[in-house]
């Protein structure tokens, strides 16, 4: 973290009590951020978190499948850091969602729920996030944390991949649309990372996942959360737009 200097950013993170996020935050904290970061029910995860960083790094729980909670924690954010310079949609769920099931209603129920939480959440903190930005005149950046199954598609979780290429999407136009305010956006495709949201597929499957990758190793929650540092400071402000795979290979576009 040398290299990267966040002294002065104030940070909000979805979903930052454990794996990815968790990484994440301690990759934002140690370049000198200050980071509010959400959790929905590990609150004894995050509790831990904030002790072992201690200053500049506050927790507040969110439920992102509540609409109405969202304008809250961003003026949370706001109120507790004093603005907001960055935003890392991070948090998200998935679940098998089978094309062979006899279920119609189920299978629009996985649609609905997936979508609710992975776009249309990270949609409206973006908004949020960017009316922020505007009104302070500063810039921002936002930094969406999207999948590998956005590209190459999922046999069991369809659902899934179509909410992370959606969030992809959802990227570029912010690119695009906000470049003269001084905003930048970025998405972060990791493969199987070692996490608490992949490890029953791992438990169960964890020999041929490896097999896929070159180096044969699965990646950390470590390798994601140096790249999103990255991505938060100025150094990448040129690459706006773009997404970058972190998958060690296994799916190369």
């Amino acid at each position: 973290m040398a290299l990267l200097d966040l002294r002065g950013k104030r940070v909000l993170r979805t979903g930052g009590s454990q794996g990815i996020g968790a990484a994440g935050v301690r990759a934002l904290h140690a370049a000198g951020a200050s980071v509010m970061f959400t959790y929905r029910s590990r609150s004894d995860l995050a509790r831990a978190l904030c002790s072992e960083l201690g200053a500049r790094v506050v927790a507040e729980c969110l439920d992102l499948a509540d609409a109405d909670a969202l304008p809250r924690i961003v003026e949370r954010c706001v109120a507790e850091l004093g603005g907001i310079d960055v935003l890392v949609n991070n948090a998200g769920i998935f679940a098998e969602n089978k094309f062979d099931g006899d279920d119609l209603a189920a299978w629009r129920r996985g649609w609905q729920r997936t979508f609710t939480v992975n776009v249309f959440a990270a949609a409206d903190l973006a908004w949020l996030a960017i009316r922020e930005m505007r009104r302070a005149r500063t810039g921002g950046t936002i930094v969406n944390v999207a999948s590998r199954a956005a590209h190459r598609g999922e046999l069991t979780f369809a659902d899934y991949g179509a909410s992370k290429a959606a969030l992809i999407n959802l990227t570029k136009s912010i690119a695009r649309a906000c470049a003269t305010d001084g905003i930048t956006a970025f998405s972060v495709a990791p493969g199987f990372i070692a996490t608490e949201m992949a490890a029953e597929a791992l438990a169960s499957n964890g020999a041929a996942i490896a097999a896929e990758i070159p180096s044969g190793r699965i990646g950390s929650a470590a390798d994601v959360g140096g790249i999103i540092a990255f991505l938060a400071s100025p150094l990448a402000a040129y690459a706006t737009g773009t997404t970058i795979d972190v998958n060690g290979a296994s799916y190369v576009r």
